[in-house]
């Protein structure tokens, strides 16, 4: 903000991150085009008032953001709450693919037991193959290393959703041929996604 003359605390604009990015998310979301079915499922780690929490991401076999989820244990139940959100929101994938972690594999065994998620989703194991969502990580730790630190698990868990919210902005993850055309630039999407 200073290169463009406004002086401002950066405590400002985590306020209007914290106060906005709802708001985006939710008027971005009417345009988001499908996911893939083929998800690849990590966990990475950040750091909340000093302590380690866990970020379970998702992406598809094209790099696209899925979903998130931000918790303080890396467990069964973190990752049945991480699917469960998922596929509520995305529709069942057909394949999944996951690291060695254990929990992860139980977790989907589980929700295939409950009739949650159907049978027919294939699980696999495959580190190559998760080299998407480890790249896509980078991202993420990119916005948040430079950060002062989280002190508070809701903040980052806003925040980690408005640095979502931009990075599938820049992956193409919405459809706004209908409001801007082809060749709008980047105030004028913004100021038509917001305006309808």
């Amino acid at each position: 903000m200073a290169e463009r003359g406004i002086a401002l605390a950066h405590t400002t604009i985590l306020r209007w991150v914290q106060r906005y990015v709802p708001e985006f998310e939710k008027r971005w979301s009417r345009y988001a085009r499908p996911v893939g079915e083929s998800w690849r499922v990590d966990e990475t780690y950040i750091k909340v008032r000093g302590q380690w929490v866990y970020l379970y991401r998702a992406v598809d076999k094209k790099g696209r953001t899925v979903d998130f989820l931000l918790s303080k244990r890396r467990d069964v139940m973190a990752a049945k709450r991480f699917f469960s959100q998922a596929t509520r929101q995305h529709g069942t994938p057909r394949v999944i693919t996951l690291d060695g972690y254990a929990a992860s594999h139980r977790a989907i065994a589980k929700l295939k037991a409950a009739g949650r998620l159907p049978r027919r989703v294939r699980v696999r194991s495959c580190k190559y193959l998760n080299n998407v969502v480890e790249q896509d990580h980078r991202r993420i730790k990119q916005r948040i290393r430079p950060m002062i630190g989280f002190k508070r698990f809701d903040t980052a868990t806003v925040t980690i959703r408005g640095i979502e919210l931009a990075e599938k902005i820049k992956k193409d993850q919405f459809n706004l041929e209908r409001l801007v055309g082809k060749q709008a630039t980047a105030p004028q999407t913004w100021a038509a996604v917001l305006a309808a």
